[in-house]
């Protein structure tokens, strides 16, 4: 498993929520937070389209025949989001390493 399905993992069965309660101001933390922006603004159909792809890791093929929709459209409205939260764990990653080069 990768850092992004581990990620979209935490977030989707809540587990990140539980964890970052415990501890403030880590990467983690801006994680949820950044992730809990970019998923509230999606609509529920996307989010399956995810859940599908990251959670019971189906192919684009699989997701695509499940939802009755084409490979293309699967890809079209999961590609930007997933790209959204590479961005976020790579943004979280800078901020542990400057953290660490601080103290």
């Amino acid at each position: 498993m990768n850092e992004l399905e581990f990620n979209i993992r935490l977030y989707l069965t809540g587990v990140m929520k539980s964890w970052t309660d415990r501890i403030d101001n880590t990467p983690q933390r801006f994680i949820l937070n950044a992730m809990t922006e970019l998923f509230d603004s999606l609509s529920d159909d996307d989010i399956e389209l995810i859940r599908l792809r990251y959670m019971e890791r189906l192919t684009l093929s699989e997701v695509a025949s499940r939802c009755l929709l084409s490979e293309r459209t699967v890809r079209n409205h999961t590609n930007p989001n997933i790209k959204q939260v590479k961005e976020i764990i790579r943004k979280a990653t800078e901020q542990a390493q400057q953290a660490r080069e601080v103290d």
